[in-house]
């Protein structure tokens, strides 16, 4: 069999396999994204004060504004099999929005939480209306041609690359359970894979059901006491309701949306690094997925659905979604395809999002198991970028210097400004404890003005190499060919 015949899915775009199949390859698609998609609800509840209740209800809006807003994507969007879900490129701007309505709320006597997911939703609801205006108005699609493999493959090195802050240092929280899934994850996928179709298919859901089994029985045996990293917890299971269906639980559930002329403009910023990554998602799945690469049409269609799963988003009181890249790395490794998979696989959120016990469960995943799975498919995100650039002549100076320049600064400005936020921020000989390195301390103390939308593009790396690379790849002469951009090149790739 040729390499090329060993690279085609298993499932296709439009294949659509048995129903029992299906269920189970789209929960594996869940289990991928849902270590993520918790981990933002389990930051911020905290943060503004939230019970656990509240922490639960506010995991429960996530899943059911995910998985609307992945069945959008797959239907009217790009119909790639993209998972949405929360945006880390918005963190930043809702730690602003937070300490903020924290203030308020001091003054006003009232609880942070609600007041602050009013506002998060305002400024959402709008960034949402200018998202779908863009993308709908054929904006991105006329700009395609800006968008090169010489910049489209540094971007998504960099959607890879720059979620190392979420691999080992989760993994790191307990070794031994973390090397146990990532073993798994290469056994089942790259050797018995081989050799099993089963194991092709359902590498990481069976790693996941292994390992958690096993930190189960631990726990039950007073291996992992409680507070362990690896200990199962059904505390998540124990504060979640059975069902929610009341309007009020369901449509702005943290009360009307309020809304901030500074927000808006602070979460610009984070609506364009959103926006560069997700095009950048939808030419990794395209090429993952046997099509070549997306058309303007798909690319229009794609943000402009983005935006509609955002404004929703708004409205279930969730946080703002973005195509999901670990889901793409599942899709790569896995070789199924099939956006029919997804769908399902948003349907099973938005179950999870009204019964919200079945999200309980979810959660009760432990961390190390998360984090082993972050490391085994994030890296296989950069691989692709490597790929996508392959596509335009690696022996051209031109691309090379391009290339390596935006990539490099892609690192290398965020961290500048994460030490610009530590000096600024912090005395002598403190140090910095917080999520992320990057745009939320410094978004956190910042006006929401052109200072703030700046430090957000600068601290998101994608963004910071879209830019440079749009600049530079369209003023330096090029060919089409040397570009990556030739009717040889569409050729060779399948269109």
């Amino acid at each position: 069999m040729s390499e090329p015949a060993r690279n085609q899915p298993i499932y296709g775009l439009e294949d659509r396999p048995a129903l029992p199949r299906t269920m189970v390859l789209s929960a594996q698609h869940v289990l991928t994204m849902f270590g993520a998609t918790v981990s933002v609800p389990l930051l911020f509840g905290p943060v503004m004060g939230m019970s656990s209740a509240d922490t639960a209800r506010l995991i429960s809006m996530v899943m059911l504004a995910s998985g609307v807003a992945t069945l959008i994507q797959t239907t009217i969007g790009t119909r790639l099999p993209i998972v949405q879900g929360v945006s880390f490129a918005f963190l930043g701007t809702f730690f602003l929005i937070i300490g903020t309505a924290a203030a308020e709320a001091e003054a006003a006597g009232q609880a942070v939480g609600p007041l602050a997911m009013q506002y998060i939703a305002g400024a959402i609801i709008l960034g949402a209306l200018v998202e779908m205006t863009i993308g709908f108005s054929g904006l991105v699609g006329a700009l395609r041609k800006m968008l090169s493999p010489v910049v489209i493959g540094p971007v998504i090195m960099l959607i890879g690359l720059a979620l190392f802050g979420v691999g080992a240092p989760k993994a790191g929280t307990h070794w031994p359970i973390s090397l146990l899934t990532i073993a798994l994850v290469i056994v089942f996928s790259l050797v018995l894979a081989r050799k099993k179709r089963f194991f092709r298919l359902f590498p990481i859901l069976t790693a996941v059901i292994v390992v958690s089994l096993l930190c189960y029985i631990l726990t039950r045996m007073g291996v992992f006491p409680e507070g362990h990293p690896s200990a199962v917890s059904l505390a998540a299971v124990n504060d979640s309701q059975w069902v929610r269906l009341a309007p009020s639980e369901l449509f702005f559930p943290w009360g009307w949306p309020k809304f901030n002329l500074g927000f808006f403009f602070a979460i610009l910023a984070a609506y364009l690094a959103s926006m560069v990554e997700s095009v950048g998602d939808y030419h990794a799945i395209s090429y993952m997925s046997g099509a070549g690469d997306p058309t303007k049409k798909q690319l229009n269609r794609g943000i402009g659905a983005e935006g509609i799963g955002c404004f929703l988003t708004g409205v279930f009181g969730g946080f703002a979604s973005t195509s999901y890249s670990e889901n793409i790395g599942l899709v790569g490794l896995t070789k199924v395809a099939s956006r029919h998979v997804v769908q399902v696989g948003g349907v099973i959120l938005i179950v999870l999002g009204i019964f919200g016990k079945f999200g309980g469960f979810a959660a009760a995943i432990p961390g190390p198991v998360v984090g082993g799975l972050y490391c085994s498919l994030f890296g296989l995100i950069s691989a692709i970028g490597v790929q996508q650039l392959a596509k335009a002549d690696l022996h051209s100076d031109r691309n090379l210097f391009i290339s390596g320049f935006s990539l490099f600064m892609g690192l290398s400005v965020p961290a500048y400004f994460a030490a610009r936020a530590s000096a600024d921020l912090l005395g002598p000989g403190q140090t910095l404890a917080i999520f992320t390195p990057s745009a939320e301390v410094f978004l956190a103390t910042m006006p929401a003005t052109l200072g703030g939308i700046v430090g957000s593009i600068g601290s998101t790396g994608m963004a910071v190499a879209a830019i440079l690379g749009i600049v530079l790849d369209n003023l330096i002469p090029g060919t089409p060919e040397e570009r990556g951009l030739g009717p040889s090149t569409a050729s060779a790739r399948g269109g």
